[in-house]
């Protein structure tokens, strides 16, 4: 970058630690290329740390186990709305579905029962499935947002039971070695950072513990790098490869509930967490353990994002710094469009797009690529969303007021487009064709210059 926005972006961190008093931090400008820059205050080991230095990640690990949880949906193994106890029979929450799971709305209880969990050695899923009694539901599923690190623990269970692996295992075969995040990893590996406790009234530090959370270790136990956090980044925007489909990833950025009604500026998706700002819609997870905090924030309609790693339990404002960090690069180096290329469509295709009606109200259809569409009103207010081809003829929407819901091309005997049936609304190239099959039929009479 400029070193005009690199001095910029290294004030604000540097401002960051020193206010915050934290041993270390490290953080990074992410884009679609990667790391676009990177900066640090602070020491580890006697030295500046950099993008190879590991951080306890905390609850970021969450994003992991939601990722393969949306795998297990899109082979068909589970759908999001069913009961927990049709997978992972015999625990307290096996009304609570999927979903509610994934979106911390099921109700259940924050931590698990016991000592505290993020500073203390975990036992084994028996023994946090049998802690669990119909006191960890503390609230009505699905009446608010709840955070749960317990429904996370029980979510990694439910991928060691489908895998025939632990979740670990899972994470690594499935996601951290196809992406190449070879730094990512449950216990840490030099160069890594140590976890302190910064004194409330004195500049001194206390070591923090780091255990193995045993079969909570799903909602928080990962550590990981810059370098491969900028890559899991581009994976939450939408950079997916062939590990899960942009779409399921969009699904996953879909606000489910919001923390602050009153202004809904943070909320929850399933399994990432969304943040509102200025106007912009953000997504990710921080993450905080012992001794550690962590923040991975994607702007979606930039595409620039932002990483943030402390070793610090407490003090230091990961949302507002990153959400900083992405304001100032992009009011300093905004990013520039895509540049607009021609593509190749079908002439079938073409004939589709120009002016549709539903009933006297004129839409716009339009080819993007990839075969997908765009329906919109022409002018003034309504309802418009994307379509994506599905491969039968038939197209699914994917966002606003039609998102999945199908549109069919419907022909006549001759081959010849008649209508759109776009989930019962009959769209067609004259308001309230005649020729076309108008629900409630068409007044013989036709248009006329009054009442």
């Amino acid at each position: 970058m400029l070193p005009t926005t690199e001095l910029a972006l290294l004030r604000r961190v540097a401002h960051e630690q020193a206010v915050c008093r934290t041993p270390s931090l490290v953080t990074a400008v992410v884009r679609d290329t990667g790391i676009v820059w990177s900066g640090g205050r602070g020491k580890v080991d006697g030295t500046r740390p950099g993008v190879d230095t590991q951080y306890r990640i905390g609850s970021i690990t969450k994003t992991f186990i939601a990722a393969l949880v949306m795998r297990l949906r899109d082979e068909g193994r589970l759908d999001l709305g069913d009961p927990l106890d049709k997978h992972l029979p015999g625990t307290v929450l096996g009304d609570r579905t999927i979903a509610q799971l994934l979106s911390h709305t099921s109700g259940v209880t924050s931590e698990s029962p016991g000592v505290w969990w993020e500073r203390s050695a975990g036992g084994d899923w028996a023994a946090l499935r049998d802690s669990l009694g119909p006191e960890a539901m503390v609230l009505r599923a699905g009446s608010k947002f709840h955070y749960s690190n317990v429904g996370f623990g029980v979510l990694g269970e439910l991928v060691a039971r489908y895998r025939g692996m632990s979740w670990l295992d899972a994470v690594t075969k499935e996601l951290l070695q196809p992406l190449g995040l070879n730094r990512t990893t449950p216990v840490p590996q030099a160069p890594h950072a140590l976890g302190w406790a910064v004194h409330p009234h004195a500049d001194v530090l206390l070591p923090e513990p780091a255990h193995d959370a045993g079969a909570m270790a799903p909602a928080g136990q990962l550590w990981s790098t810059l370098t491969d956090l900028a890559r899991w980044l581009r994976f939450v925007a939408g950079d997916t490869g062939e590990i899960l489909h942009p779409d399921t990833m969009a699904e996953m950025r879909t606000p489910v509930a919001v923390d602050d009604a009153d202004s809904w500026t943070s909320g929850i998706g399933l399994g990432l967490q969304l943040f509102r700002d200025s106007g912009r819609r953000l997504a990710g997870h921080t993450g905080s353990m012992p001794g550690f905090l962590a923040n991975l924030l994607t702007d979606e309609g930039s595409g620039t994002g932002a990483l943030v790693l402390a070793n610090s339990t407490a003090g230091v404002g990961i949302v507002g710094l990153a959400i900083d960090l992405i304001k100032t690069a992009d009011e300093l180096e905004p990013v520039l469009p895509a540049e607009w290329e021609p593509a190749s469509a079908h002439p079938d295709l073409l004939d589709l797009t120009g002016t549709w009606h539903w009933g006297p109200t004129p839409y716009t259809l339009k080819l993007r690529a990839g075969a997908w569409l765009e329906l919109g009103p022409t002018t003034g207010y309504g309802r418009a969303s994307r379509f994506r081809p599905v491969g039968d003829g038939t197209w699914t929407g994917v966002d606003a007021y039609y998102a999945g819901e199908t549109l069919r091309v419907v022909r006549d005997e001759d081959g010849k487009v008649s209508h759109i049936d776009l989930a019962t609304f009959i769209f067609t190239r004259r308001p309230y064709s005649p020729a076309g099959p108008i629900p409630g039929g068409v007044d013989p009479h036709g248009w006329a210059s009054s009442p």
